[in-house]
């Protein structure tokens, strides 16, 4: 089947010369962008190691995050992408996971490469595209085989392959898992096929279209940005570093056609006063995904943007960035809304959706339920590990023909089918769009403190999405706030690393005997009031 990328090749010989990117200053056509991309190809087939369906790239917002990630699926691999701002530990735990021993790296994130190859006992073939000279890591890191530019540019040939089979795996994510380790979500381009295809059936994008690329490469929201843009001959404008948090300048400078965004980016625009009526007069479409949309958000962002369409996208990692879609209306959408929360509407046409109750039964029409997801987005499960597998990816009923995904999201329908986001059923938290486990929180908790008596809660939640996460601990006599945060720095990123731990004689137990989290959410209510 023509996989991901297939599409960027069609627009390459359709668009040649229109511009593909615009990131970090400097702005490839697409001719460009196919000609760097194929000699990294043909330089990772000339080097590949046998067994290694996976190429990690660690970039960071440059041409070599982007002519990388196109690279990689042109010499028919997939990618793993590795973010500089995670711990090094959690970055080199990924990397052992995935099993690549091949990674492009940008120069920008030398430093970072750095930390990576400490204690890293797996031999690496390491491209890096825009640098010269690495002698110094030649030295330190002689496990390791090097390529620099001039290899890139002597590369015989530029390859391009786009047929791959309908299981090959386009890209591998890591998400939060439960054990203090994350895991690995195998995406195929069967999954994101469908997914390109039907996004771009539904919405009226064409080559002149400008498209925002505001998540980061870890996050699946970016997958949407960058080949539903090059599927359709449309420029990515990459948001650089510090417009990331205030992105509103960067949106009108470049007159952007098309946003994607966890909708949290508008509370901030909102208290920073950037949310003036008709500010974004270009946008067309306007999606957001990632976390619960309040509408007081959705009505803000569409005063801002008085001739954008507005979406609101549900979907997990497992089911390929996002599964159902519902459309804003500035007159009917507020009194349909429940809870002040947007809802997340009806499912793709083509994919599954069944709202299950405890005994796996599927409940009738306005009954709150677990939300279980099929079709040919699902994937087919956790990299490498079939007990999570097995857990999360079951049969329904009677069902022999599907695979069904339970997503722990709490949900309902009403009569038309339309569905409405409730919260979790499990331990498992959105901050500022990234999905974090507690468990793993606390896994790293536990050896930072010394103690298994830790429990961590979502705080702030505001309008259904958390802004960080607090800690507290018992059973340690003296606990050592700062020692046992800079540990919590080594292993989880940013995100995840509790904002305070606090120390109590005791946890609170509910009637059941668990800890008592609502709690502790009240006892932080009470000392903020």
């Amino acid at each position: 089947m023509r996989n991901t990328a297939g599409g960027f090749l069609e627009s390459s010989e359709r668009f040649a010369s229109r511009s593909a990117l615009v990131v970090d200053g400097e702005t490839l056509t697409y001719g460009d962008l196919r000609r760097k991309a194929g000699q990294l190809a043909s330089l990772l087939l000339r080097t590949e190691a046998p067994n290694s369906p996976l190429v990690a790239i660690l970039a960071y917002r440059s041409v070599t995050a982007y002519a990388g990630i196109l690279g990689i699926l042109a010499a028919g691999k997939g990618y793993v992408p590795l973010n500089p701002k995670f711990p090094a530990e959690r970055t080199r735990r990924m990397m052992i996971l995935s099993g690549c021993n091949q990674v492009i790296v940008g120069s920008e994130c030398i430093p970072h490469l750095r930390e990576l190859l400490e204690g890293l006992q797996q031999p690496l073939t390491v491209l890096l595209p825009e640098t010269a000279d690495v002698t110094d890591l030649e030295t330190d890191f002689p496990l390791h085989r090097y390529l620099l530019s001039n290899d890139v540019f002597e590369s015989h040939g530029s390859v391009f392959e786009t047929t791959v089979s309908t299981q090959a795996i386009a890209y591998l994510l890591f998400t939060s898992g439960t054990t203090g380790a994350p895991k690995g979500v195998p995406v195929t381009h069967s999954n994101v096929r469908s997914y390109i295809d039907y996004t771009c059936s539904r919405y009226d994008l064409n080559e002149t279209d400008r498209f925002s690329q505001h998540s980061d490469l870890t996050f699946d929201l970016s997958v949407h940005d960058i080949f539903v843009a090059w599927e359709r001959g449309a420029c990515l404008y990459c948001l650089p570093e510090r417009a990331v948090l205030l992105p509103a300048k960067f949106i009108r400078d470049n007159a952007l056609t098309a946003w994607f965004s966890v909708p949290s980016i508008i509370s901030v625009l909102s208290k920073m006063k950037l949310l003036e009526s008709d500010s974004f007069p270009s946008l067309r479409y306007s999606f957001f995904c990632g976390e619960p949309l309040p509408t007081s958000y959705a009505q803000l962002w569409q005063n801002a943007a008085p001739h954008s369409l507005i979406e609101n996208l549900y979907g997990p990692t497992e089911a390929t960035i996002a599964i159902s879609h519902y459309r804003w209306d500035r007159n009917h959408s507020p009194g349909e809304s429940l809870n002040g929360i947007c809802p997340i509407g009806w499912t793709f046409a083509g994919q599954r959706s069944s709202v299950v109750g405890q005994d796996f039964n599927i409940l009738s029409r306005d009954q709150a339920g677990e939300l279980f997801l099929a079709g040919s987005q699902v994937t087919s499960g956790y990299w490498n590990d079939p007990e999570k597998t097995g857990a999360k990816f079951v049969r329904l009923g009677n069902s022999e023909d599907a695979i069904w995904y339970r997503t722990g999201d709490l949900v309902k329908q009403d009569w038309s089918g339309c569905m409405y986001y409730l919260g979790r059923i499990d331990d498992q938290v959105k901050i500022r769009g990234y999905r974090a486990e507690l468990q793993e929180i606390e896994a790293v908790l536990r050896a930072a403190c010394g103690t298994d008596q830790v429990v961590s809660v979502a705080w702030p939640v505001r309008d259904g999405s958390a802004d960080g996460v607090v800690a507290f601990v018992s059973g340690q006599k003296a606990l050592d706030e700062g020692k046992a945060l800079k540990y919590c720095r080594t292993y989880l990123p940013g995100y995840m690393v509790p904002q305070r731990i606090y120390a109590l004689d005791a946890l609170p137990l509910n009637l059941s005997g668990k800890v008592d989290r609502r709690g502790l959410v009240r006892l932080l209510e009470g000392a903020r009031t």
